[in-house]
């Protein structure tokens, strides 16, 4: 194997590795916590603070009604056993009666419109739920198929290290070292030559460049220094 050749092959290694370390980042950047779940859990656990909050509200309010509806029991068994004879005792107590029953009627309003936002609130928990169930579950498979993924880069990486170890330590080092620099001030060290242009700068060879090309010398492009490589 010609020497443009090896330089080449090392450079489409190089490559390689690159392409495969970008992607290695980006994934490895999306392996963790993800901010939607994050704040999926934070809203769900607003929503049943509020829940209990007004099942707290319908629980006392409920505890309220059940207290006057047992002292308006007491009340009218008093007033309706004949025990009681003064009118004005009766009267007074009938009073008593009737404020406790406005009293139940705007706790029991009061109760039914706590009922509902309870309702509500339960329906909106239910749903924060099963979208955060929903949300975990694609997640969790995101970030499986992304420690998969990152498995995979990791040895394909040691592999392609391995690979151009093995074929750098065929060149002189002082080749490999001109190459490297190469890559380094251009991007790309070595070009390819197709019908007499340098791919990497795309100017015609002079004719003499394509003969020493030919020959299997390393030749560089008059125009823009990259080494010459003839597939």
């Amino acid at each position: 194997m010609n020497l443009a050749r090896q330089l080449y092959e090392l450079q489409e290694l190089d490559l390689e590795i690159e392409s495969d370390e970008q992607t290695l980042k980006q994934v490895t950047g999306q392996i963790g916590e993800s901010k939607a779940v994050v704040r999926a859990k934070a809203q769900l656990e607003s929503e049943q603070e509020r829940l209990e909050g007004l099942k707290h509200q319908q629980h006392s309010a409920e505890w309220e009604i059940d207290d006057i509806t047992n002292k308006i029991a007491a009340a009218e068994e008093s007033l309706f056993s004949g025990r009681i004879k003064n009118p004005k005792e009766l009267a007074s107590l009938q009073q008593e009666v009737e404020m406790f029953k406005a009293r139940r009627g705007r706790l029991e309003e009061k109760a039914l419109g706590v009922i509902d936002r309870v309702e509500q609130a339960e329906a909106d928990v239910a749903r924060i739920n099963s979208e955060l169930e929903t949300m975990t579950a694609d997640w969790q498979r995101q970030q499986k198929q992304l420690a998969e993924e990152k498995t995979r880069l990791q040895a394909a990486l040691a592999d392609l290290k391995q690979k151009w170890q093995q074929l750098s330590e065929q060149i002189e080092p002082e080749t490999v070292e001109f190459y490297q620099e190469l890559r380094k001030g251009k991007g790309t060290a070595v070009a390819r030559v197709e019908q007499g242009i340098c791919r990497g700068c795309r100017i015609s060879l002079p004719t003499t460049d394509l003969q020493r090309v030919r020959g299997n010398n390393l030749v560089q492009c008059s125009s823009c220094g990259r080494i010459l490589f003839l597939a």
